[in-house]
């Protein structure tokens, strides 16, 4: 009983510190999602696109392949003190802007996978069916393939934002008050570190909990798409 009190006190206390963390957790998350996927979709474009017909996206794969190795080979809080120690350290960027940088340029490489993996999966025949209309090869994948791409990687691609929204609780690294830096902060005011933790521990599942029903929410509404065709 006593530590569902002490629960009560460090939410009843400290709400104000909380909810500013997890604002910044929150904008980070989706900011960075959104980073991750505009450019996971450029890079999966550009890796699968024709190389026979383009010598100049032969490079650009091989550019590419060269990124998402790096960034999925290395720590996610090794690129954000990289960062904010070294690449960005002498623009006028601040710590929040920076771990939104990194984040959406580590989601992006995970998420390039992922959407390529959506393309492939789409049959040949709609990218051959394009071209015998007389579609170019960036309108067939533009028009066609691209949309059935991104239907089809909808849920992993939501998986994706929740493991993301998990990773920024290292952006206190480069001093951004993000949820698990606020925290950290009540543990120092109250000597206690238990009862914070757990509530930390709380939030973050309460808000994985809510995003995993969304994600459910989304798969079943393409299964009954999918059997109504």
């Amino acid at each position: 009983m006593k530590f569902i009190k002490d629960i009560i006190y460090i939410i009843t206390n400290y709400s104000s510190s909380l909810l500013n963390g997890l604002k910044n957790t929150l904008i980070i998350a989706l900011l960075a999602f959104v980073i991750g996927l505009v450019l996971g979709s450029l890079i999966a474009i550009c890796r699968i696109g024709s190389k026979k017909e383009n010598v100049f996206l032969k490079i650009l794969d091989k550019i590419c392949a060269v990124y998402v190795t790096v960034i999925r080979g290395t720590p996610v809080v090794v690129q954000l003190l990289l960062m904010y120690f070294g690449v960005l350290a002498l623009s006028n960027l601040g710590a929040l802007s920076i771990a939104i940088i990194v984040f959406g340029l580590n989601s992006s490489a995970y998420m390039s996978e992922i959407i390529r993996s959506g393309i492939l999966s789409v049959d040949k025949g709609q990218m051959e069916a394009g071209r015998t209309l007389g579609l170019s090869y960036s309108k067939t994948m533009k028009s066609i393939v691209f949309p059935q791409a991104i239907k089809n990687a909808i849920p992993t691609i939501l998986n994706e934002l929740i493991a993301l929204l998990k990773e920024t609780s290292v952006a206190g690294y480069i001093t951004v008050i993000d949820l698990t830096m606020a925290v950290q902060r009540i543990v120092a005011n109250e000597y206690e570190a238990l009862v914070p933790y757990t509530v930390l521990a709380i939030i973050y599942l309460i808000i994985v909990g809510i995003l995993t029903l969304g994600v459910k929410a989304i798969e079943r509404r393409l299964r009954r798409n999918d059997s109504s065709i």
